[in-house]
């Protein structure tokens, strides 16, 4: 066995979810290639005097059931879903798509239903257990990064097995400092936003709720957003990769919506009144992640970069707006991807994807590595 893989569970099961003796964890999985992790996963569980449970789909029989989903099949199906929570402790969800375009085909409005449906199931799981969700490698994940699969699991490994208890404290001083702002600014190339953050709660994500991690999230008010930008990572999203993707917000709402594929996006933001208006704010800071892979849980956490999510507010850092999309859409600010700044009212605080603001230094890549 892989000792990264032994090193990586042992990771999830006392460090992410912080294991107990007589705790459930569900493990769930999408895809097979994750089965040597599951292994070790259940080892670790017992090992720690847990009871390991696990739930395996198949992406291509998902993509079976969405194709003539409906509304009464789905709610039964999320009845389901929730009632395999009951009990436990503890949730790892594992995903692992051996075809990251296996949904391609489906019609958006049979996504956009079957999402909302899984997506009550996830924020219950957040609300009532300790939860964590990865990744793992495999020659999909390997081909849209566009690495061989050994760089790709290299990579992954790195990124995960990264010592987050160094990055959780370097992460202290600037979630105070977002706690006492009030405005941001961020200026870049076709990129310039307002909007306040106060008296909205700030997070750090640390490796306790995603692997990788490494994110200080946080949210705008609502109706505080004015400006326009331009979103430099492309994003699979339902199936589909978006590009270029650019909006123009007024007091909060997104009223122009443009990218390689502007009819679906748009079809995405009028899921419903939420949609169209931002529910999360987060500043990325991995250092082991430097470009993107096309995997929103990666790109997400690339240092030097920021995304702006339209959609729901995160649990922990709510700002009132409800909605059944999430989209962590990210934008890079380093100088090979055209540069930028981040301002807290009025004080620049990172430039070009680096910390200038002497109390952040600290978690510049070169001393979080």
């Amino acid at each position: 066995m892989d000792k990264r893989i032994i090193k990586f569970a042992k990771q999830l099961v006392n460090y992410s979810c912080e294991v107990k003796k007589d705790e459930n964890v569900l493990i769930s999985t999408t895809g097979s290639s994750p089965i040597p992790l599951v292994k070790e996963i259940i080892k670790e569980v017992y090992k720690v005097g847990g009871n390991p449970h696990v739930d395996m789909q198949e992406p291509s029989i998902i993509r079976e059931l969405q194709l003539n989903c409906n509304d009464k099949q789905l709610e039964l199906m999320c009845d389901y879903e929730l009632y395999k929570m009951k009990g436990m402790d503890a949730y790892i969800g594992i995903r692992a798509y051996d075809n990251f375009s296996e949904l391609s085909d489906v019609p958006i409005d049979k996504k956009i239903k079957y999402e909302s449906g899984i997506r009550k199931v996830l924020e219950e799981r957040m609300a009532n257990s300790k939860w964590v969700g990865i990744r793992y490698p495999n020659n999909s994940m390997a081909q849209l990064a566009s690495m061989s699969l050994e760089e790709f699991e290299n990579f992954y490994f790195n990124v995960c097995n990264f010592d987050y208890t160094k990055m959780s404290k370097a992460m202290d001083n600037i979630v105070e400092l977002m706690n006492k702002t009030d405005k941001v600014k961020i200026i870049g190339d076709n990129t310039s936003l307002e909007f306040s953050i106060k008296n909205i709660p700030v997070v750090k994500g640390d490796g306790k709720q995603n692997i990788p991690d490494g994110e200080i999230t946080t949210a705008p008010v609502v109706d505080s957003v004015n400006g326009h930008i331009q979103y430099n990572v492309p994003s699979n999203y339902q199936g589909y990769t978006y590009e270029k993707v650019y909006f123009e917000f007024k007091d909060g709402k997104i009223i122009k919506a443009e990218s390689n594929n502007t009819e679906n996006l748009n079809k995405i933001l009028d899921t419903d009144d939420g949609s169209r208006f931002i529910g999360e704010f987060a500043i990325g800071v991995n250092p082991y992640i430097t470009r993107p892979t096309s995997d929103i849980l990666f790109d997400e956490k690339i240092t030097g970069s920021f995304h702006f999510t339209p959609g729901m507010h995160c649990p922990d850092t709510p700002n009132g707006n409800n909605s059944k999309t999430h989209w962590d859409l990210v934008c890079v600010q380093t100088e090979k991807y055209g540069g930028g700044e981040i301002y807290f009212d009025d004080v620049i605080i990172r430039k070009n994807g680096l910390f200038v603001f002497d109390e952040l230094k600290c978690l510049n890549p070169e001393n979080l590595k």
